[in-house]
């Protein structure tokens, strides 16, 4: 059964003895998950647990878990994927996450001109669609004009040049 997960990041290492990881993310909404309290689903198994404590460092996202406190108890933890509920977030009826996006089929002047593939993270933050047939739309209001979440179709403007 799919409960809804969305991607938030990687743990990419511990840092110190007490238990706190480095979560590398350039999740949208991070203010809504970085917090006290919040819930994340870590790894394969999706295994919950919540944060005890949060601060941004550099270009990471620190947390600790509750329970977890030494480095002994998060080793276990280390390269896995982290998730949240997309229901834990709240989105507004304007706001989207990278899921979806994918698997929308895409649209420009009434035509079908590919199927999001995957989201590339091309630097600094800049997101790319990719679509079938290896055409890259940059991922902003520039180029989408909206986004049917129900029916998986997603509207493009001034792509004329990319495609």
């Amino acid at each position: 059964m799919n409960k809804g997960y969305v991607y938030i990041g990687r743990i990419t290492n511990t840092h110190g003895l007490k238990g706190e990881v480095k979560i590398k993310s350039n999740f949208d909404y991070k203010d809504r998950v970085f917090k006290e309290g919040f819930c994340l689903y870590i790894g394969r198994d999706k295994t919950e647990e919540i944060i005890k404590t949060y601060r941004p460092h550099q270009e990471y996202d620190m947390v600790t878990l509750y329970g977890l406190d030494n480095i002994d108890d998060v080793l276990k933890y280390k390269g896995s994927l982290v998730f949240a509920l997309k229901d834990d977030l709240f989105l507004a009826k304007d706001e989207y996450v990278d899921e979806d996006y994918l698997a929308c089929d895409c649209y420009f002047n009434g035509e079908m001109v590919g199927m999001v593939s995957e989201i590339i993270n091309s630097g600094n933050g800049n997101f790319v669609l990719c679509l079938t047939g290896n055409k890259f739309i940059p991922k902003n209001d520039n180029f989408i004009e909206r986004i049917d979440v129900e029916n998986k179709k997603l509207y493009l403007k001034n792509v004329e040049g990319l495609l």
